[in-house]
């Protein structure tokens, strides 16, 4: 990838999965014009590291004119997917409790090429389960707040999350803005 192609990556990717890239939250879906990326050169990116070892990338969904990418902090995503009510909850979507994360990343992937959409991928974005559960209970509506996420349990801890969210995005934001590399800031 050329210099530029890689600041302008930086700067979408500290835009939009700021927190994850920052060990806050485990996943982020970042969007990609096919048109301005070249993805292949974006997976070789990855593939070779490029954010060490803690982050990892997969290729989510890819048209002529978009990519979506999973980006996730390989440490919190395994947090996340110990937790035996997740685990639990999980289970009702087809995923084993034996499964290691890469095994649930497959299922997520293959879930999201049918027709109804997997609203269990709110636990791979770091969403609380109880705001999981409350979004597919009540079909995405009734909510107590929107943010981030719609919120169905704890309106403060989302609110403070909301905010450090926020504060990662603009903290990344601004080491850019130094000249600084965004591996730099996140390793």
């Amino acid at each position: 990838m050329l210099v530029e192609e890689i600041k302008r990556l930086e700067n979408v990717l500290a835009f939009h999965a700021a927190p994850t890239l920052m060990g806050m939250k485990c996943g982020s879906l970042p969007t990609l014009s096919s048109e301005e990326y070249n993805i292949d050169e974006l997976s070789r990116l990855f593939a070779k590291r490029y954010f060490g070892t803690r982050i990892g990338a997969r290729i989510i969904s890819r048209c002529s004119h978009r990519t979506i990418i999973y980006l996730y902090d390989m440490r919190l995503l395994e947090a996340t997917l110990s937790d035996k009510a997740v685990r639990n909850f999980l289970a009702e979507y087809g995923y084993d409790k034996s499964w290691d994360a890469q095994s649930c990343l497959d299922r997520l992937c293959k879930r999201l090429t049918q027709s109804d959409f997997p609203h269990e991928i709110g636990i791979f974005l770091g969403y609380p389960l109880e705001d999981v559960k409350g979004f597919i209970a009540n079909c995405g509506q009734k909510c107590k707040l929107c943010g981030v996420w719609k919120v169905y349990g704890d309106v403060e801890r989302a609110k403070a999350m909301f905010e450090c969210y926020k504060q990662c995005r603009i903290h990344l934001c601004k080491e850019l803005k130094k000249g600084k590399q965004l591996r730099s800031c996140v390793a």
